[in-house]
């Protein structure tokens, strides 16, 4: 608990440790606010409309009291340090002296405004649908020529640097350690939840009955997933398939083009998600979770993805190259197969 402006405590470890590691530099904050518009977005990532919206937010969670020893960072700085280091992952040291702040304070920061972003606004933009919404996406997706989808659900790596405690669990197939992101896409490249669980039967209570076949409300996945009766997918390449099986692979996969298009703007514009951070194991799915949270927020308010930020995005041959999927085999389900003829046969 921080003390009150009366009390006159020695000063902690940490804060001296972010006296002493100040270093002078290029300013960036000083001139921050002289940005035009064009300039403020391509350093934070967002629209400066959106910077305040999001500071209106999450303001009073990240704002500290003035103590004897510190004028507290303002909650405006503090976020803006937080954008920048999600934009580019950049070294402490760097961005300390950008923010004129100490190199320890920059990690802290970080860590204290990912969190208030979590626990503030998660479960506020980040949700399954329903309502009005469901209706919206189920007729957003038939318009796609594919009935009855809630979603789209994949997956994608994030790279993480090894950590001290068992390394070797986090080592992917491709050779290189990583926390996975597994995300439900809508229509509007929104994301709809992480760390779905494979309960999801319950939430959908919908069907759609005709020609004596139910479809009920349904995500669609790629082979990896499990074929269960509200998650469907695709037929291997590798089989031999019938004109209709190959149409409703083909129409599905069309479909799920909605995961690939939303994980390209998450990671282009919050390239923290791109490459190896240094930032401890444990913040890693808070950090992953925020990026999740601005991500829909920059959706929802149209505030646009650049073209630039794909720049460079593409691994190399042999670095940080997204492991193969493996298909999952042996998971044939009747329901769900009777669905995937309906569908293959009438849409």
């Amino acid at each position: 608990m921080e003390p009150n402006p009366g009390d006159d405590p020695a000063p902690t470890a940490a804060l001296l440790c972010s006296l002493l590691t100040r270093r002078p530099g290029q300013n960036l904050w000083a001139t921050a606010e002289a940005f035009d518009d064009e300039e403020w977005k391509a350093q934070f990532r967002v629209s400066r409309v959106t910077f305040d919206y999001l500071l209106d937010l999450i303001g009073p969670a990240i704002k500290r009291r003035r103590t004897n020893y510190r004028v507290p960072i303002e909650p405006r700085r503090r976020l803006a340090i937080t954008l920048w280091w999600f934009a580019r992952s950049g070294e402490y040291r760097s961005i300390a002296d950008m923010f004129d702040v100490g190199i320890a304070t920059v990690c802290m920061i970080v860590r204290q405004v990912s969190s208030a972003i979590v626990e503030r606004l998660f479960h506020r933009f980040v949700s399954l649908p329903s309502g009005p919404r469901l209706d919206d996406t189920l007729q957003a997706f038939k318009d796609r020529c594919y009935p009855q989808c809630a979603g789209a659900i994949g997956g994608t790596h994030i790279p993480i640097a090894p950590p001290r405690d068992n390394p070797d669990h986090y080592l992917n197939k491709s050779g290189w350690h990583s926390v996975i992101l597994q995300a439900v896409v809508d229509h509007n490249l929104w994301l709809l939840g992480n760390h779905v669980k494979l309960k999801l039967g319950c939430v959908f209570q919908r069907s759609l009955l005709s020609e004596g076949v139910e479809i009920p409300v349904h995500l669609i996945g790629d082979t990896s997933f499990p074929l269960k009766p509200w998650l469907m997918k695709g037929y291997s390449e590798e089989q031999q398939l019938s004109p209709e099986r190959r149409r409703f692979t083909y129409t599905l996969t069309s479909a799920r083009s909605v995961v690939d298009a939303a994980f390209t703007r998450l990671k282009g514009r919050w390239r923290c998600l791109l490459k190896k951070s240094d930032i401890d194991i444990s913040m890693m799915p808070r950090v992953v979770a925020a990026c999740c949270v601005l991500h829909n927020i920059c959706e929802v308010r149209g505030d646009s993805f650049l073209p630039e930020w794909n720049i460079d995005m593409a691994p190399s041959e042999s670095y940080l190259r997204q492991p193969d999927t493996e298909s999952s085999e042996g998971d044939t389900c009747k329901a769900a197969e009777s669905v995937i003829f309906y569908i293959s046969v009438y849409y």
